[in-house]
């Protein structure tokens, strides 16, 4: 368990519901962190630009997420308690789902991580929507990945299975804080 936070991260596969959670821990007055992947491509698209072009150069997709979300963190205090919408490690995933290299700034970013636990949600059914490219077998393999990558970081990780509301979900993060 990390001394050095209070932070914890929501993951999961696209369409886990873990949006959904921050947006009711938020409701409930904890500082959150949304999605850097979400502002990146909202930020690009405010440019102008669409999401095929956004997405054309994967490697300088992911990288704009990198950087926006060690830009985040760096600046966070540490003893607040604060919940990400996936974190840096995260990164590490999407990599590897994309087949891309693990590059010095990434394997930097990782060494430097610390969560005081991570919340694992159990994906939902599928469903595509403007920002998500991955396909239903990309979502089962990035669960495994992005168990993986915070295993790596030896963060505390809690599997969140399905249940029958978000609410249900959001009582079970703040059972297991």
């Amino acid at each position: 368990m990390s001394k050095n936070n209070n932070w914890y991260v929501i993951t999961g596969a696209p369409h886990s519901g873990k949006t959904s959670v921050v947006e009711l821990l938020e409701e409930k007055g904890y500082r959150v962190v949304y999605e850097a992947a979400r502002i990146y491509i909202d930020q690009e698209i405010k440019k102008g630009r669409t999401i095929k072009e956004i997405r054309k150069n994967e490697l300088e997709f992911q990288k704009g997420i990198l950087d926006l979300k060690i830009d985040v963190e760096k600046n966070l205090p540490k003893d607040e308690v604060i919940f990400f919408d996936r974190a840096i490690p995260d990164s590490d995933a999407y990599y590897e789902l994309c087949g891309l290299s693990f590059d010095k700034c990434l394997k930097k970013a990782i060494s430097k991580c610390e969560y005081k636990k991570v919340f694992l949600f159990e994906f939902l059914p599928y469903k595509k929507d403007y920002a998500r490219t991955e396909s239903e077998e990309d979502q089962e393999k990035l669960q495994e990945l992005l168990e993986k990558s915070y295993k790596k970081l030896k963060a505390p990780l809690v599997k969140v299975p399905k249940m029958k509301s978000k609410e249900d979900r959001l009582e079970f993060v703040l059972d297991n804080l």
